[in-house]
């Protein structure tokens, strides 16, 4: 399982110092700082894949208006599902939930850099938004390793906000590593 949905994680820059987009003086940073809270959900989500085995990645989906349409996380041992990644998971509830399987307007937040088959997900279901905690260097698909979602060649490129409470979920990640 050590190769599963996203091997290991590499922390990204995470604080003050580390991205131009965050103001000196004050240490917030504009294009981050609104994604918090629904990060910590997705850590806490991220938290439930660990008693069945899974790898700690943990996903929700915001609606336009930024209510929470739909929280999954990895279950791909719990269930015998290659494809229950917590992305495909958050991703298939809020279309039940929407009664449409394209979501325009919504933004998934996820712990760890979604992976090709996820981001390929991320695109056919046309979520305006992808936000990230942790790149994954080895299979991340928004940027890292390959920039799927960005790909000028598809015809729906949803915007990637990268690095948003880094440090927390590849911390997450590490020890439940460590820890096997």
């Amino acid at each position: 399982m050590a190769s599963a949905h996203h091997p290991a994680a590499e922390p990204a820059a995470d604080g003050p110092s580390a991205d131009p987009a965050t103001d000196p003086a004050t240490g917030s940073d504009p294009v981050r700082d609104p994604w918090r809270t629904s990060m910590r959900l997705a850590l806490s989500e991220a938290a439930r894949a660990v008693p069945a085995g899974d790898v700690p990645v943990g996903a929700v989906v915001l609606g336009p208006d930024g209510s929470l349409l739909s929280t999954g996380f990895n279950e791909r041992e719990a269930t015998g599902d290659p494809t229950a990644h917590a992305e495909v998971v958050a991703i298939r509830r809020a279309a039940a939930r929407l009664g449409a399987w394209r979501l325009p307007g919504c933004t998934l937040v996820v712990t760890l850099e979604p992976c090709v088959m996820c981001a390929g997900a991320l695109v056919q279901s046309r979520v305006a938004r992808v936000v990230y905690g942790a790149s994954d260097e080895k299979a991340g698909a928004a940027g890292s390793l390959w920039d799927l979602v960005r790909d000028r060649r598809l015809n729906h490129r949803p915007e990637v906000i990268p690095g948003v409470l880094a440090d927390e979920c590849a911390r997450q990640l590490t020890d439940f590593f460590r820890n096997r």
